[in-house]
Order: C-alpha cells, then sequence, then structure tokens
C-alpha cells in the first residue's frame, strides 16, 4: 500500500512548480481571459431575452472549460514527469470529453446520494472516486473504469487524501485571500499537488 508523505508531494510539487512557473502560470491567466469574455458575451442584455446565439455560446464556454481541465491536468502530468508541457495536450484530451462528461455525471450522482445519506457517506464517496479524471488523463482510463481505478488506489487511504485535500483547499483560500497572484499561483501549485498525489497512489512504491 501506497505511503502518503505529505511533506514530501508538497516539496515535489513546489519544485516542479518553479520548473514550469511561467508556462503553468500562463496558462491559468490566458484561460481565465478567454473564459471570461465569452462568459460575458454569453449573458444576456438587462431587458433581453437569451439567444440562441448566447445559448450557443454559454455551450462552447462549458466546453471549453472541461477540456482545459482536462488539458491542464495533463501538463500537470508532464510536468511531473520532467518533460515540457505541450499544447497538443489539450488536442489530446478533447477526445476525451465524453467520457469525462459521462463519468462526471455518474460521479456527481453516486455523491450527491451520500451527501443525502447524512452527509458523511457523501464526504467518504467523494474521497474514494475523486481521482476519475485524473485516471482518464494518465491512464486513459474508460467511464466506468476510472470510477473503479479511483476507488481501487483510495481503498485504505481515506485519512491521507482528505488531508491533502484539505491542503488543497486551505491553498486555494489562501491564494483567493492574496487577489489574483496569489490564486494564479495557487491553481497550479494544487493542481500538481493533487497530480503527485495520483501518481504516489497508483507507484507500486512510495519514496
Amino acid at each position: 500500500m501506497a505511503k502518503i508523505n505529505y511533506s514530501g508531494i508538497l516539496k515535489s510539487s513546489w519544485e516542479k512548480l518553479l520548473k514550469q512557473f511561467w508556462l503553468l502560470v500562463g496558462l491559468g491567466i490566458g484561460f481565465t481571459i478567454v473564459y471570461s469574455l465569452l462568459c460575458i458575451f454569453s449573458m444576456p442584455k438587462q431587458g433581453e431575452a437569451l439567444k440562441i446565439s448566447g445559448i450557443v455560446t454559454g455551450l462552447l464556454s462549458y466546453i471549453l472549460l472541461f477540456i482545459f481541465t482536462m488539458g491542464y491536468m495533463k501538463n500537470c502530468f508532464q510536468t511531473i514527469d520532467d518533460e515540457e508541457p505541450q499544447f497538443s495536450a489539450y488536442g489530446q484530451v478533447s477526445t476525451k470529453i465524453i467520457t469525462f462528461l459521462a463519468a462526471s455525471v455518474i460521479y456527481s450522482i453516486i455523491v450527491t446520494i451520500g451527501l443525502i445519506l447524512f452527509i458523511l457517506p457523501g464526504i467518504y464517496l467523494t474521497i474514494r472516486l475523486h481521482y476519475y479524471m485524473a485516471a482518464i488523463v494518465d491512464e486513459d482510463a474508460g467511464i466506468i473504469n476510472s470510477l473503479k481505478r479511483s476507488w481501487q488506489i483510495t481503498k485504505g487511504q481515506v485519512l491521507p487524501v482528505f488531508i491533502i485535500l484539505l491542503i488543497i483547499t486551505a491553498l486555494s483560500f489562501i491564494g483567493i485571500l492574496a487577489l489574483i497572484a496569489g490564486i494564479f499561483i495557487a491553481i497550479p501549485l494544487t493542481a500538481l499537488i493533487d497530480c503527485t498525489t495520483f501518481r504516489r497512489l497508483t507507484a507500486p512504491s512510495s519514496e
């Protein structure tokens, strides 16, 4: 069973971020600008009904968000492997959009049912199934297999993964408090922490 070394994961993630700092931060800034513009154009003006063009633009913005999320995760895995993050990653993950959407729907339904059942089961299921997207991006897992993979690697690791997710949440909150500069540093750092943890959980042995 893999052992989660919190300090090791944080140190490794920070070191990897420094190696590709401007590229990973720049991608986050660039996407935020494009996504914000799409959202603005899709919003109807005051007193104006929502037009077909606005609906199409809105759907496009969501699809772009999904592709960027997966592509950015792919870039983080490339960074972890000491490879130069490639823009081609976004084209590669775009072929997995249906898999991601279907797995996300199943994930959301399962977690929602768990939350209805006195909240704690929902938290447990969130932790156990958290790495389904990483399995899709890094291991090319299918819809059901991505959820099974996450369930498999988090067996006996609920508390360590919960702590990692708390660390990610705390860093994101600190980034928000630090305003623009902070959040654009927190985004790649927390993504690298999440991806590094996935690699630790899937490795035959831990460091």
